[in-house]
């Protein structure tokens, strides 16, 4: 018997990453060490259930919302304490969340990138401001519905997103540098 060969695929902006962008930032950051390049080190997306936490179906969309358009099933958050004003109690499930990496990482981002965020009504570009100290960047969205794995029937129930990317990188600066050689469409800023 003949042994199956499997053809290996990446995604790609992996691909993309490592045969051009790093060498690209490398040179434009002026970075004597390869391994100061700012990389994607992994995407948590990630859904708060806010006041429908007891209600079975909208924990269900969610479930299947993140399930679709990341390929993972997603895990429960859960409260940590018990806030009576939030009537929360210590152990409630609270979100959902999925961890992205490697070929999976790079396969939603382009997504992100490429289909999902063009998709969005009145869209003139992903907010400059919203990287942190170490250089991450947050994005957030109302409605799932502009994601194209889902159907009519699984947006019915509305709930938001947000998405996390982790950047290994020396300064936010290079973070963003990143992500707009990946294509991500910031904004243009006021002068």
């Amino acid at each position: 018997m003949a042994a199956a060969t499997k053809e290996v695929t990446t995604a790609r902006l992996r691909e993309q990453y490592r045969s051009k962008i790093a060498a690209e930032l490398k040179k434009e950051l002026e970075l004597a060490n390869p391994h100061q390049i700012p990389r994607l080190q992994k995407i948590t997306v990630n859904v708060g259930l806010g006041k429908a936490k007891d209600d079975k179906k909208v924990i269900e969309a969610a479930t299947n919302t993140l399930t679709k358009i990341t390929g993972q099933k997603p895990m429960e958050t859960i409260a940590k304490k018990s806030i009576a004003s939030f009537k929360l109690r210590e152990g409630n499930k609270i979100g959902l969340k999925v961890t992205l990496r490697g070929d999976k990482m790079y396969e939603f981002l382009d997504r992100l990138i490429t289909v999902v965020l063009p998709r969005l009504r009145d869209f003139h570009g992903v907010s400059p401001r919203a990287f942190d100290k170490q250089g991450n960047y947050s994005i957030g969205m109302t409605d799932q519905s502009v994601f194209p794995e889902l159907t009519f029937d699984e947006t019915t129930t509305v709930h938001g997103l947000q998405a996390v990317f982790t950047i290994k990188c020396e300064k936010p600066a290079d973070a963003r540098a990143l992500l707009e050689k990946f294509g991500m469409p910031f904004e243009k800023e006021a002068k």
